[in-house]
């Protein structure tokens, strides 16, 4: 089973974390600048790390040039329960 993701990535920006808006949006800032699949690469491996599953089992079907991406994530949970399994890694950002 497959789990289909949202995201907007903030690119070059000094750290790397995922922080879930008070729309409910999934944000990654990362370090990397956005060329050569650099800033791509850092997604992936930053959601693999707090899912702790492996890079292959996570995929960007949309968005590899823009902000606003789509990942397929293979995993049997649903986005509640991902969100809970990132818990440690998300950081609720409060305007």
């Amino acid at each position: 089973m497959a789990l289909i993701i949202d995201l907007k990535v903030v690119t070059q920006s000094g750290k790397s974390m995922l922080v879930l808006d008070k729309s409910g949006m999934l944000k990654c800032f990362v370090k990397a600048a956005p060329e050569d699949g650099k800033a791509n690469r850092e997604v992936i491996q930053i959601i693999a790390d707090c899912c702790k599953i492996s890079k292959k089992q996570v995929e960007i079907i949309q968005g590899l040039t823009s902000r606003k991406k789509r990942l397929v994530i293979e995993t049997e949970m649903n986005y509640e329960q991902l969100l809970c399994k990132l818990n440690g890694g998300v950081q609720k950002k409060i305007f």
